[in-house]
């Protein structure tokens, strides 16, 4: 159970994101996945329309909930993989060390989205292991869970450049990300794999005192480096979002559009 459908949404006949309907699942229990705090009310509510079906349980990120061992298509959809979970880093806006710890490799499955917090992190035979796992996919690699860009090494650009992965992601949330940054673009170059179909950058933006100026002026940077950014809009617990802030992070969003913006 869902509180919402993304496009990690697993798409079974035993997933659902509404009311049970006249006919529910014969079940034994029910398990609602929250991912964000701001979809708690909703998880609580579908809870209750689901507890004369089966005993229900609420769990997942939104929770702080410690993730465990990865089961694929659990709680993720096809093709998503989670090969190691925490982060060594404290990052403000970010929950993942606060309920996940210090990073801990777990056993590798197969998949070929990388959803990992912190991919570069894991030690080089977990990291091997994993590029020749995904080397045995039948689609090419994605690394949407991101790559830090401040200990991206040689070593790494070298196996990414062989695997062909569709894209990865970097970060540029705050301002010391940015040299670190500019430091992965210009490696990625050095061994010519540097392009904007592949190469993206989440960017925070909207956070407390942020200006719509200063956003544009960092995904610009960003675009200059010959990355493509893709603006990540700060929502608070609540999930209220601000309607300007929502026009301006969906033309930051979509590839096409800013594909017109390059100069």
């Amino acid at each position: 159970m869902f509180p919402r459908r993304t496009n990690l949404t697993p798409t079974d006949d035993l997933s659902f994101i509404d009311v049970p309907g006249l006919f529910p699942p014969d079940v034994d229990e029910i398990h609602v996945s929250v991912t964000w705090t701001y979809d708690l009310p909703r998880a609580e509510w579908l809870a209750a329309q689901w507890s004369h079906v089966a005993p229900v349980t609420i769990g997942g990120p939104a929770t702080g909930q410690r993730g465990e061992a990865f089961v694929p298509g659990m709680y993720i959809g096809n093709g998503g993989v989670i090969t190691s979970r925490g982060c060594f880093n404290k990052c403000w806006f970010c929950s993942v060390w606060k309920r996940d710890g210090t990073l801990r490799e777990l056993p590798i499955t197969s998949g070929w989205n990388v959803l990992d917090d912190n991919i570069l992190a894991t030690s080089r035979p977990h990291f091997l292991a994993v590029m020749d796992m995904l080397k045995k996919q039948q689609h090419r690699a994605r690394f949407t869970g991101g790559l830090e860009a401040k200990i991206l090494r040689p070593w790494h650009v070298e196996q990414l450049k062989a695997l062909n992965p569709e894209y990865v992601f970097f970060a540029y949330d705050t301002p010391d990300d940015w040299e670190p940054l500019v430091a992965a673009a210009r490696l990625c170059a050095d061994h010519e794999w540097l392009n904007r179909h592949t190469h993206r950058c989440y960017c925070l933006i909207g956070y407390p005192d942020d200006t719509l100026e200063h956003a544009e002026f960092r995904l610009r940077r960003v675009l200059s480096l010959g990355i493509f950014p893709m603006a990540m809009l700060w929502r608070n617990e609540r999930g209220d979002t601000d309607p300007a802030w929502r026009r301006f992070q969906r033309e930051w969003a979509r590839p096409a559009i800013i594909a017109g913006k390059v100069a």
